[in-house]
């Protein structure tokens, strides 16, 4: 018996001496006791939770090396490897998680159009229901500060650059031809349907090292990830019709979309001052393919137009005026792949091709553009955790393009260039506080066409002066090579310059967002030429220079007015350069020294109606007047628009929308035409370059048919 006592007791002894008592104190970074904090060995159902001193103990079974992990909400996880024997009266500091809802972020320069994001300045929906937008997102951006309004041109003109200064990426991917042709004094149009994107960023200068070869800007569309459910899309509209569908399985989905316009029927109703002999017909499809993987997902976007139109404009040197013919068909396609790798890895990859054909003839010339071009793209990203994470990757882009120029008087003769660019980049996101966060990268340009090498510095910091409120810098070298005009006809020519500074401060508060920005760019190796325009016999160099400097200021509120929703946007811009063929530095055409939006939209209960407003002015823009000496010397008179909506909901999923642009009519114009020879008095006739049309009218009934029966363009207002 005695012996059987002894042998529990040793038995008993023995389980004691295998269990280990685990002990510590939790604490904050002020010190403080974090209470609930989840303690336990990594691989085992031992552990406990912390008190409300910070406090926590448990026993183990376990022996050796272990790992004993410390969790709690919005803070880093911590992790302590070590023999369980020394996991004993441990005090443990919790850091605060950098991507908890409060944090710094990065905003100098960039406004955010995503549901998803932190700050949104702007949500998708909003492309499709600014009343000046006509649905297309360029036209909505218009509305921010820091673009300027160049009515007749349609695209992107920001801070003080022209439009080729702005590129446009989809899912991270290249878009070379994003806009469709369209003749002089007509504005053009993005080519790409916003139903597809769920997210838009626009920077307008300080943008990260993963894109360059763009002087002033990058806008990034991102394309929806998942569709919420199975829906057929139809749209009529008072210029042609749009069918739109949309497909889910498990794990993949498909979203095609195809419209057709034509203008004769509008053209017939409502002439301007053109000559169409054959309106404006376009037909677009686009399709976005998604498949789920176990650890990724993989996007396949196609899009492809045809467009053709023959009008005559006036002319001030041609009594007959001046025929435009043109014919552009137009394909693009990416491919992208984005995935974790384990480890804290993840990556993203891709690539596009795009293939554009354009016939244009302007009175006895024919000209024929060929470009095919191609981006291929790899980026990998490093989480360390959540206060530094590093980004590197490198890209590709070719180009190949052949213009064919024939006349009566001038046999066919050919031109054109392939340029090859190559890049390396790399960046850090650096989150000391929540207070306090930058990003700091790199990114290395080989151009082989003009042999060079090109490293541009980037860096922005932002720092949370308030609750709401942050104050960002943002520091950052570009370069971009010269446009098709003049590669194609000299291939030496060197890649343009500038930098940008930036200081931005950013408040939000349930609702309101306020923005004020100051920015600095300076320009340099500016490509100029000895001709009236770009030509065969032209001699271009590098040699141009300039600036701009401004104030942009934009102010949100959905909040102060019930049901009412509306922004102010600002801008001052002070620019001059010299380039292409000006004699001297001037305030370029393009230029507006003010510009100020506002947008609003008010949603009617007892109407089932949301209407809108859009008031644009913008002041006069720069011209040469022959009779005088000055050059750039004088300016239009200001630009003034107000447009106005109505979308009436006729059923949860059948939409009546009705807009008019510049629905007051305002007698705008573009600038001035002058004879190429003086009267017998020696003095320049001239004539006043109006928009094709004084106003624009559009009627649209939009179906949405979905599983549940309730989807409709109108939700989320």
């Amino acid at each position: 018996m005695s012996k059987l006592i002894t042998i529990i007791a040793i038995f008993i002894s023995s389980m004691s001496f295998a269990q280990t008592t685990i002990t510590g104190t939790i604490t904050d970074a002020k010190n403080q006791p974090v209470f609930g904090a989840n303690v336990f060995l990594d691989g085992t159902y031992d552990g406990a939770t912390s008190n409300e001193n910070g406090k926590f103990t448990f026993t183990t079974e376990e022996t050796g090396t272990q790992t004993l992990k410390i969790s709690f909400l919005s803070y880093e996880t911590k992790t302590i490897t070590a023999d369980v024997s020394k996991l004993k009266d441990l005090k443990i500091l919790l850091r605060e998680d950098m991507e908890s809802l409060d944090a710094v972020v990065i905003s100098a320069g960039t406004f955010e159009a995503s549901d998803n994001s932190k700050v949104s300045v702007l949500k998708p929906l909003d492309v499709v229901t600014t009343a000046s937008a006509l649905g297309d997102f360029v036209g909505a951006l218009q509305t921010l500060p820091g673009t300027s309004t160049v009515s007749e041109d349609g695209r992107l003109f920001v801070r003080g650059g022209d439009a080729n200064e702005t590129q446009i990426f989809i899912d991270g991917i290249r878009v070379f031809t994003p806009y469709s042709p369209s003749p002089n004094n007509v504005p053009t149009r993005g080519r790409y349907s916003p139903f597809l994107f769920d997210g838009i960023t626009f920077s307008t200068g300080g943008y990260s090292a993963e894109y360059g070869n763009a002087l002033s800007s990058v806008l990034l569309l991102n394309t929806i990830d998942e569709p919420d459910q199975e829906k057929t899309e139809i749209g009529i509209m008072s210029v042609g019709g749009a069918l739109g569908r949309t497909e889910k399985w498990e794990k993949t989905s498909l979203s095609v979309n195809a419209s057709y316009i034509n203008l004769a029927p509008y053209t017939a109703l409502f002439p301007d001052r053109n000559t169409w002999d054959k309106p404006y017909e376009g037909a677009q499809g686009e399709a976005v393919f998604r498949q789920k993987l176990n650890s990724g997902m993989l996007k396949f976007y196609a899009a492809f137009d045809a467009s053709s139109f023959d009008i005559t404009q006036q002319d001030i040197n041609s009594q007959e005026g001046v025929r435009f013919k043109l014919n552009n068909r137009n394909f693009y396609a990416n491919t992208s792949y984005q995935g974790v790798l384990g480890n804290g890895w993840s990556m993203n990859t891709g690539l596009s091709y795009t293939i554009a054909k354009t016939d244009v003839s302007v009175i006895d010339n024919d000209v024929a553009d060929d470009e095919h071009s191609t981006h291929i793209k790899l980026k990998l990203k490093k989480r360390f955790n959540s206060r530094f994470k590093l980004y590197f990757g490198a890209e590709h882009f070719k180009t190949k393009f052949d213009e064919r120029y024939a006349s009566e008087i001038v046999s066919p003769v050919n031109y054109g260039f392939t340029s090859d660019n190559s890049s390396l980049f790399v960046e850090s996101d650096i989150i000391f506080s929540k207070t306090l966060a930058a990003k700091i990268g790199v990114r290395a340009d080989n151009y082989e066409l003009s042999n060079e090498f090109k490293v541009a510095p980037r860096a922005s910091l932002a720092y949370k002066t308030s609750k709401n409120g942050q104050l960002s810098l943002a520091f950052g070298s570009f370069y971009q090579n010269a446009n098709s005009n003049a590669l194609k006809f000299d291939q030496d020519i060197k890649s343009q310059s500038t930098n940008h500074y930036i200081m931005n401060y950013q408040f939000v508060n349930d609702g309101r967002l306020f923005r004020a920005e100051l920015y600095r760019k300076n320009y340099d190796n500016l490509v100029k030429y000895d001709t009236n325009f770009e030509s065969f016999d032209s001699t271009f160099e590098n040699s141009g220079s300039g600036y701009a400097q401004g104030l942009d200021i934009f102010w949100r509120d959905n909040k102060s007015i019930k049901n009412v929703d509306y922004w102010l946007s600002y801008s001052y811009l002070d620019t001059e350069r010299d380039y292409q063929n000006y004699p001297t530095q001037a305030q370029p055409s393009f230029a507006n020294t003010h510009n100020f939006s506002a947008v609003a939209k008010y949603w009617i209960d007892d109407w089932k109606s949301q209407v809108g407003f859009s008031y644009t002015f913008a002041s006069g823009r720069p011209y040469t007047n022959p009779n005088t000496d000055a050059f750039l010397g004088e300016m239009t008179k200001s630009y003034n628009s107000v447009s106005l909506n109505w979308a009436y909901l006729i059923s949860p999923q059948k939409i009546l929308y009705l807009s008019v642009n510049n629905a007051l009519g305002f007698k705008n114009i573009n600038g001035y035409q002058y004879a190429n020879t003086p009267d017998v008095n020696g003095n320049f006739a001239s004539r006043s370059l109006r928009p094709a049309a004084d106003q624009f009218f559009f009627v649209g009934f939009f179906w949405t048919i979905s599983e549940d029966g309730s989807d409709n363009q109108l939700d989320n207002l």
